[in-house]
């Protein structure tokens, strides 16, 4: 019974989020550079932010859950103190998860020293690897996978020489997304797993001090230049000494960025492994027009991640851009609203049709994905009572048809309405006229070629081993009794 509770709870330390790090030449005020950062970050986790200072040594650290303007103030952010080294992290947490306790980034001691770790991803041999742990004696203070992780790295730095070689033997064990910051007394290390299925790029500022962010967006509010991405398996160290790169950390194998950054996840104008994620969202609503032509008087999209889509869909078919809905922003996506309540009481809020772009019009509606169809179905009931004539949705995704296991919040397969329905019963279900999914082919050339993207929720296959243990479920909670859930479009 114990076993059949703990892979349930184990199912519930999915996430996304963002990671930030600053490596400064001098002693200076890192933890504003790091708030800075992960504001620029917010989008990639609105539950939780933390902030660890180094000062030659000495660690200190801030983490609550909230957003980042809400977990520091001023006096806050002075509390940490200068020094060479930040880590930082801001937290979207699934069912279960959003304790305080999982707000990173996360803080081990140990016999060789300390260290702060920042994780973006999630690991599929989680289980396994805790499993083992605990069989040793460790002691989990969290539900998060990252502190397997952070144990993980411990393990390999009591047997090795420098903690830079225990992240890179650590990577010959982890399986799964994760790309990390790390912060040890006299360094800072980034490193991606081999596989890439999440982003993180490396800039430098005008004084050499060195940047790791999750989103080159970031790197802009700190004022620090592109330099390039940390590629996948690489592991790269940055201390007095310099910057040093170790690019085969790990067996290679395919790179499988998760294409869902595109379509969701990066803010429009980051980055992301070289190309620019506006353009590869046109490129998606191009793609649509080609597949998917309608007569129509106007393409809108469902802000946010839909406005690049729909003027992609409107530059290549020819029809009318306009803006269709009203966003409050001081409302933060409700793909990361806590609860289904709120989240439908929130499209309300969040969204409203600008009545004269619509009324009377037939209306090709854009938006990223369909997940089980609430959201979009309330969307839709707005524009019918704004007065749409007629409402053609097109997605810019592929259906959702299987769950992820790498950090992105697309959960068990029979919550997901493409697995229950056809097109043409999805349309009639959220009630629109006509409804045209992205195709797969496309999907995997938004950036203008193949560039080995991670396309498994839409069913293209894992490109790693996923976890036997249970069936994921993030609709259902069975460990705690908490009613939050992931938004479902």
């Amino acid at each position: 019974m114990e076993n059949q509770a703990y892979a349930v709870q184990m199912r519930q330390i999915h996430e996304e989020c963002g990671v930030f790090g600053v490596y400064s030449t001098h002693r200076t005020d890192v933890a504003s550079l790091a708030y800075y950062g992960l504001y620029a970050l917010q989008h990639r986790g609105q539950e939780s932010a933390g902030i660890v200072v180094n000062d030659d040594g000495v660690f200190t650290s801030y983490r609550d859950v909230g957003l980042v303007n809400e977990v520091f103030d001023a006096e806050r952010l002075a509390s940490l103190g200068p020094g060479k080294i930040v880590v930082g992290h801001v937290r979207y947490a699934t069912t279960g998860s959003d304790h305080k306790r999982n707000v990173q980034p996360l803080m081990i001691n140990h016999h060789k020293g300390r260290m702060a770790l920042a994780h973006n991803g999630n690991l599929t041999n989680s289980f396994e690897l805790r499993n083992m742990l605990e069989q040793r004696g460790s002691i989990f203070h969290t539900t998060t996978d990252s502190e397997v992780i952070a144990y993980i790295i411990v393990q390999e730095r009591l047997r090795c020489g420098s903690i830079e070689e225990a992240v890179r033997r650590s990577m010959n064990r982890l399986m799964g997304a994760y790309s990390l910051a790390i912060a040890s007394p006299t360094k800072l290390i980034a490193a991606r797993d081999p596989h890439g299925f999440r982003p993180l790029c490396m800039g430098k500022m005008g004084d050499e001090s060195v940047v790791f962010a999750s989103e080159s967006c970031a790197l802009d509010a700190v004022g620090a230049s592109f330099v390039r991405d940390v590629e996948p398996g690489e592991v790269i160290v940055v201390d007095d000494s310099g910057i040093r790169s170790y690019g085969n950390s790990c067996p290679p194998a395919a790179k499988t960025l998760c294409v869902f950054e595109y379509i969701y996840f990066a803010r429009p104008d980051s980055i992301v492994d070289g190309c620019c994620v506006s353009l590869a969202r046109q490129q998606a609503g191009a793609f649509l027009a080609q597949e998917h032509p309608v007569e129509a008087d106007v393409v809108v999209g469902v802000p946010d991640s839909g406005l690049d889509a729909a003027i992609g869909y409107a530059n290549a078919s020819g029809i009318p851009y306009a803006i269709g809905f009203t966003k409050n922003k001081y409302i933060g996506r409700t793909f990361i609203a806590p609860t289904q309540d709120q989240r439908e009481s929130g499209v309300n809020i969040k969204l409203n049709p600008v009545r004269p772009v619509v009324e009377g019009k037939r209306v090709v509606l854009i938006d990223d994905s369909i997940v089980r169809g609430t959201t979009c179905r309330r969307i839709i009931s707005q524009l019918r009572q704004a007065g749409a004539k007629e409402i053609h949705m097109r997605v810019s995704a592929p259906p959702f048809v299987a769950p992820c296991y790498y950090g992105t919040d697309i959960d068990s397969a029979e919550n997901l309405i493409a697995n229950q329905h056809t097109v043409e019963e999805i349309a009639e279900l959220i009630g629109v006229d006509s409804l045209g999914y992205l195709s797969l082919e496309h999907v995997r050339q938004l950036t203008g070629r193949d560039s080995g993207f991670c396309t498994a929720c839409f069913g293209g296959g894992y490109p790693t081993a996923v976890p036997d243990v249970g069936q994921k479920d993030r609709f259902e909670e069975k460990i705690h009794k908490s009613n939050k859930e992931p938004e479902e479009k």
